[in-house]
């Protein structure tokens, strides 16, 4: 009687690398964005895989993303380097924040459903919250709620996609610098505005709060060059 062989999923190592290749993303953008990893460090595959506890395939797909959203500078014979705060490039890629954020929200306020609505409802009370309490972790927690909820709801993967790019950039920079600079509450009513606007369906209202809030943010951004003069 012939022996039966057992038949081995070939997709199943590439989907275990894919997922620790996201889980690595994930952790080395938040601590770039939070400064864990700070400007300027040199790192290397083995060392954020000792870190993280994570192969060194997953890390090295993870760097090349979070090198295409320009986070680490790859250096050839020179090595991996945490990416400057450059104000200069700040401004550019607000320049083409305010068309994409523009473009995505309003679709958001467009295409949501119901139940995605009541979901920016909340975002925009927990943003009032976090001016209220003058609360930086919520803030920082809610904004990318933001974030990720505008993308989806849009429902644009090719507008989604260029902003995603962008969007660790810009909260970076915030966090580098809104210490010195920066007003939470001010910040937070701008970003419930946007919510706010989304979950009543106004196209026109999510254009105008999303143009408020670039204004505020360009300001900021601006101020940095005199404070590092």
């Amino acid at each position: 009687m012939a022996t039966k062989k057992t038949t081995k999923t070939p997709l199943a190592a590439p989907i275990e690398n894919s997922s620790l290749s996201d889980k690595a993303y994930e952790q080395l953008e938040e601590m770039i964005v939070t400064m864990k990893l700070a400007p300027g460090t040199p790192v290397s595959e083995s060392q954020l895989s000792t870190m993280l506890g994570i192969g060194r395939t997953p890390i090295r797909e993870a760097i090349q993303r979070l090198s295409h959203e320009h986070l680490v500078s790859i250096m050839p014979k020179r090595g991996i380097f945490i990416s400057d705060l450059n104000p200069q490039k700040q401004l550019r890629v607000l320049e083409t924040r305010r068309v994409l954020e523009r473009l995505i929200c309003t679709k958001s306020a467009k295409r949501c459903n119901a139940e995605e609505r009541k979901q920016f409802e909340q975002i925009s009370k927990d943003f009032k919250r976090a001016a209220k309490e003058n609360n930086e972790k919520l803030f920082l927690k809610v904004d990318k709620e933001l974030n990720d909820l505008t993308i989806i709801t849009a429902k644009n993967e090719y507008a989604s996609k260029a902003l995603s790019m962008l969007q660790g950039m810009s909260r970076r920079f915030w966090f580098g610098n809104f210490h010195q600079i920066g007003d939470i509450k001010e910040a937070a009513m701008l970003h419930a505005e946007i919510a706010n606007a989304i979950f009543l369906g106004s196209e026109k209202e999510a254009g105008l709060a999303v143009d408020k809030l670039l204004d505020y943010i360009e300001e900021f951004t601006r101020k940095t060059v005199m404070l590092h003069e």
